[in-house]
């Protein structure tokens, strides 16, 4: 069930990149991404018991509200939607649905752009919506823990008392998570305390706080930048004796040297597999190396800076891939949509790795 709506979202998510700069209006949205997903979920857009589109919701004086959507299950909607058009912010917009919420008796409020969909509940006051979603699908970043989730709202695996016994917990995961990932950047004194006085048995003066807090920053980067790279060699399973490497001026962190500038990410990662399973057509995988660096994540043969295959600029909001099949001083950038678009510059890999033979 999982597989067949992951391959379904990818699909639209194929369809909104395709149709996106032709959708100008919100009806539009609605048309084009919305209705689709709800298909997708298994209700039956044209039937009007089931899907409502434009149900009115009297909010106090204010009559002939309308919600975009309300799904309903054996006459009892579970679940309403408000959409909004898809450049715009969906976390800006809640207000609206927040209204909606509280006069409806469905338990669960979607907020949506038509690749972003923001899941509500009343997890903090009965009947109230929280400001806060417990859940996110984006169709760009498709997980499959989210897919675990979205297959609850389905028409035939719909369960209220599941999805509410893990909202609770999703939403305090996301939410420390966030935390977590603040002190990550800038640890507050509360924390550099909390970790220092499990060692350090001597009183912490401002001057202390103020150096060990330098060191708490230096701490988290080296365990995760170790973790990262871990995870790196064992995802491409890079032979021990070609590790992945960092340039020269760019060393391997300590606690005795500055924070680094940069950290190999998931997509670099992902990106690096086709472009390791895209070359081994020709080359084992004891010649294809990588090495991280401020600005590029670099693949190389033989481990050698004078053999470029490619290079992958992912630091930016986009994404490019920078090919050599010119030359290794002729370095061409190509604009990636998305990572699987790496497949289709299949013969300019090959061709890189035959100049180098």
């Amino acid at each position: 069930m999982e597989a067949e709506i992951k391959l379904k979202l990818e699909q639209l998510h194929a369809r909104v990149d395709a149709l996106k700069d032709q959708i100008n209006t919100e009806e539009a949205t609605k048309n084009a991404f919305v209705m689709p997903f709800i298909q997708i979920l298994g209700y039956d857009i044209f039937n009007p018991t089931e899907v409502i589109p434009e149900f009115i919701c009297d909010i106090g004086t204010k009559k002939g509200e309308k919600i975009d959507y309300v799904i309903k299950i054996d006459g009892e909607p579970i679940l309403i939607i408000e959409c909004k058009h898809w450049k715009e912010n969906v976390d800006a917009h809640n207000s609206q649905l927040h209204r909606y919420y509280h006069v409806s008796k469905s338990r669960f409020g979607v907020l949506t752009n038509g690749h972003i969909y923001n899941f509500y509940t009343d997890l903090e006051k009965p009947n109230i919506m929280d400001e806060k979603p417990f859940f996110t699908l984006d169709l760009s970043n498709l997980k499959d823990t989210s897919l675990k989730i979205l297959e609850k709202f389905t028409k035939n695996g719909y369960n209220l008392e599941s999805i509410l016994d893990s909202a609770e917990g999703m939403k305090y995961i996301k939410a420390i998570r966030n935390e977590f990932e603040k002190e990550l950047k800038e640890p507050s004194d509360e924390i550099v305390k909390l970790l220092v006085n499990r060692f350090f048995e001597k009183t912490i003066t401002a001057s202390r706080l103020a150096t060990f807090k330098d060191y708490t920053i230096k701490a988290f980067a080296n365990s995760i930048n170790e973790s990262i790279n871990f995870r790196l060699k064992n995802a491409l399973n890079i032979n021990e004796s070609i590790p992945v490497k960092t340039e020269q001026n760019s060393p391997t962190i300590d606690e005795n040297i500055n924070q680094p500038k940069f950290i190999t990410t998931e997509e670099e990662i992902e990106a690096s597999q086709i472009v390791k399973a895209i070359l081994r057509e020709k080359l084992p995988s004891t010649r294809i190396a990588f090495r991280d660096t401020q600005s590029y994540f670099g693949i190389l043969l033989d481990d050698n800076n004078r053999k470029p295959i490619c290079r992958l600029h992912f630091n930016s909001n986009n994404k490019f891939i920078e090919l050599f099949n010119k030359g290794k001083d002729n370095g061409e950038k190509k604009l990636l949509n998305s990572l699987e678009e790496i497949y289709n510059f299949k013969s300019e890999l090959l061709e890189t790795v035959a100049q180098y033979e």
